[in-house]
């Protein structure tokens, strides 16, 4: 079941909660793996919705898997992510909250998996491309500084 179609098919655009997962990969320089996103053509860290059903791992397991091809385990909670607004391109509205994780590379080969992705890539951390809301550039702001105590916001 896709829970967000669901729930929007009795609120329509209306501002709702949704829980998120998204998680960072790092390739063997220490690069961090991003996602150009469809919906707003801006970059972010891959991940998504939690279904009905999942937990906070599956979720991250399977969405990492739809959007990039890799297999991943979590390693770690890094942050947890609740007072953000956010809109779609549909009209959409959202308070997005979200568990951002660390990760560990299992299996797979890198490929954009859905019509969610446009790209993916590594970048340094310096590198880094306009991300597509404030809630990803604190997942950024706040791996800088990760240090094996989860952030709260």
């Amino acid at each position: 079941m896709n829970y967000i179609n669901w729930i929007r098919e009795k609120v329509g655009h209306e501002k709702i909660m949704l829980n998120f997962v998204s998680g960072c990969l790092r390739d063997k320089q220490g690069k961090l793996l991003l996602q150009k996103r469809a919906d707003k053509n801006l970059w972010g860290f891959p991940g998504g919705a939690i279904e009905l059903g999942e937990s906070f791992e599956e979720a991250l397991i399977r969405e990492y898997l739809e959007e990039t091809g890799l297999y991943v385990k979590v390693t770690s909670l890094i942050g947890i992510y609740s007072k953000y607004e956010d809109s779609y391109p549909n009209g959409d509205k959202a308070q997005p909250i979200s568990f951002f994780f660390e990760l560990e590379y299992v299996s797979g080969e890198l490929a954009a998996g859905d019509e969610e992705t446009v790209e993916l890539r590594y970048f340094k951390e310096d590198e880094v491309p306009q991300l597509v809301n404030k809630q990803h550039e604190d997942f950024l702001a706040d791996l800088k500084q990760f240090h094996g105590q989860v952030l709260i916001r």
